[in-house]
């Protein structure tokens, strides 16, 4: 008889084992891990819709800062 391991390989025979409850559980907190990254639950813009808009307002940065940064504040 051929193993789960040999079947999907060890790390995903693992997740196959858990109980949904704890599959649950381990996705929490990979979502929890996500955005305290700075990942984002705001839907990534689909360029191949017949709804996209162009010159609607894009997405802020990741960091939240506005990408722009002062080089020199006085003269030279």
């Amino acid at each position: 008889m051929i193993s789960a391991e040999q079947l999907v390989g060890e790390e995903l025979a693992e997740w196959y084992s858990l109980t949904p409850m704890q599959r649950w559980r381990e996705s929490a907190k990979l979502w929890e891990i996500y955005l305290s990254i700075g990942g984002s639950l705001d839907p990534e813009p689909d360029t191949q819709s017949p709804f996209f808009d162009p010159s609607a307002s894009s997405p802020r940065p990741v960091d939240g800062r506005s990408g722009l940064r002062v080089i020199r504040r006085g003269g030279i």
